[in-house]
């Protein structure tokens, strides 16, 4: 019977743990900055985004200084893939609050259409630079790559490695995976960059007061740690393992669905296999996030038939897995970039990085004065830092001028996210639409365009009333 080898030249079996305390070790020392410089604390920069620049940076030095690669690019690829599915799942998988369960009002739809309008916008001015450089000064150009902008803006790292990757692996994008991967460093920075600047305008004019206080990650609601009818703490299984256990059986679902989907695909039709299956891969999160609800409901359905006696799900250990998922996924992505990828694509990169931070401010300024009229500030921030970055630095923008979440700002992102699910399905028929050919990107551009009018309907409809309390809000501004 062989043995197995457990000494260090087993690279399968200590190569994932060298990677995990790698990116363990750089979460530590981006914590540690944080807290130690105040500069970095008030640029409200995430840890996570610290540590993945802190750790990308350190890849390129040692591997132009010195010829030292010590990130495997294939595993961090991997955690970046795996880190958003999992993340999505856990969130998918909690109890609504009784806050959720409410009926949701008008309020909550506009909040949706502003951010689906906010991926058009993103997504016209992205399209607008890959085709005028396309047909200019860059012929060899990718033409569909401006639709990585709203996935790596308006939706983060995750989505952007998953479609990058799917336009460098099946369309013959050159350095996709990294151009969409370093769109969405840059949305993070624009979060923290655009979103200060123009705060610190808004002092300075005296629309805002200062809060002399540090910023607190947090989530938007406190999760209760033991619910009614929940397992005990004090169960022969640990809560935190029936969690995890329920989270990763959910995705081998997950797995198995989408497997028998894109095998019946290619069985019926190969061409519609080639232009489906990649992206159904790449958004697997969303078959997953479906799942994890269909899993809910029936968990739900089993208690009240007396078939289960206890509730299974922890909504703060299920935030807690989702949160470790994420950060895991926002450094592995941003330390993944391929730095050498992106030698050609610099100055699409910088055209789009630039057009994204300042469209999606002025766009969100004129939606939020009408939907948002009574606390348009407020509405403002935690919008433009979710719609360059994630929920969290939408809160963490949003905190800087309601420290207390006393407005209703908040909980327009969560519920406002939940409308834009529905809202957003054309944009995945477009990025399966976009690359196959010129003439579907400039189809692809203006079905964006049209849409985007609608949406702008939807979101700045409204009653008189709303429309004078709006117009109210922008003579204020100056």
């Amino acid at each position: 019977m062989p043995t197995v080898d457990y000494s260090a030249a087993n690279s399968a079996l200590w190569n994932p743990i060298a990677q995990m305390g790698i990116i363990a070790a750089t979460i530590l020392v981006a914590n540690l900055l944080r807290r130690r410089f105040r500069f970095i604390r008030k640029s409200m920069m995430p840890t996570a985004v610290l540590g993945g620049l802190l750790l990308l940076c350190i890849k390129v030095l040692f591997d132009k200084a010195f010829g030292i690669t010590f990130l495997d690019g294939t595993f961090l690829e991997g955690l970046t893939y795996h880190g958003i599915a999992i993340g999505f799942i856990a969130m998918s998988l909690r109890i609504p609050e009784k806050a959720e369960k409410q009926p949701v009002n008008r309020v909550g739809l506009r909040s949706g259409a502003t951010i689906v309008s906010s991926y058009m916008i993103q997504g016209i001015f992205g399209l607008g630079i890959s085709l005028a450089l396309a047909y200019t000064v860059m012929p060899k150009l990718f033409k569909a790559a401006g639709i990585l902008l709203p996935l790596g803006y308006g939706q983060g790292p995750g989505q952007a490695n998953n479609t990058g990757s799917v336009y460098q692996n099946d369309w013959g994008f050159a350095g996709g995976r990294s151009f969409g991967l370093a769109i969405a460093a840059a949305g993070y920075l624009s979060a923290c960059i655009v979103g200060v600047w123009y705060m610190n305008r808004l002092l300075k004019k005296g629309k805002i007061k200062k809060l002399d206080q540090e910023i607190v990650d947090g989530s938007v609601t406190v999760d209760r740690f033991q619910d009614k009818d929940e397992i005990p703490v004090a169960e022969s299984l640990d809560r935190l393992s029936m969690q995890f256990a329920l989270v990763i059986a959910v995705y081998l679902v997950t797995f198995l669905a989408t497997w028998g989907l894109t095998s019946g695909i290619s069985a019926i039709s190969e061409g519609a296999g080639k232009t489906i299956n990649g992206l159904l891969w790449g958004f697997n999160f969303m078959i997953g996030s479906g799942l994890a609800i269909l899993a809910r409901v029936i968990l739900k359905h089993l208690k009240r038939l007396k078939v289960m006696e206890k509730q299974y799900q922890n909504n703060y250990l299920l935030s807690r897995i989702a949160g470790l998922a994420f950060d895991i996924m926002i450094i592995a992505g941003i330390a993944s970039i391929n730095i050498e990828d992106l030698s050609g694509l610099w100055l699409p990169f910088a055209l789009m990085a630039a057009a994204g931070a300042i469209v999606t401010l002025f766009h969100l300024k004129y939606v939020s004065k009408r939907i948002y009229p009574e606390y348009y500030y407020e509405g403002l921030m935690s919008m433009y830092g979710m719609m360059t970055g994630t929920i969290s630095s939408g809160v963490l923008l949003l905190r800087e001028v309601d420290p207390q979440l006393e407005t209703p700002a908040a909980n327009n992102l969560v519920i406002g996210s939940s409308f834009a699910i529905l809202l957003g399905a054309p944009l995945l028929v477009l990025i399966g639409l976009a690359p196959k050919s010129a003439l579907m990107t400039w189809i692809t551009l203006g079905i964006m365009i049209a849409y985007y009018l609608i949406l702008l309907l939807i979101a700045c409809g409204g009653s008189k009333k709303q429309r004078e309390a709006a117009k109210e809000a922008k003579e204020t501004e100056a």
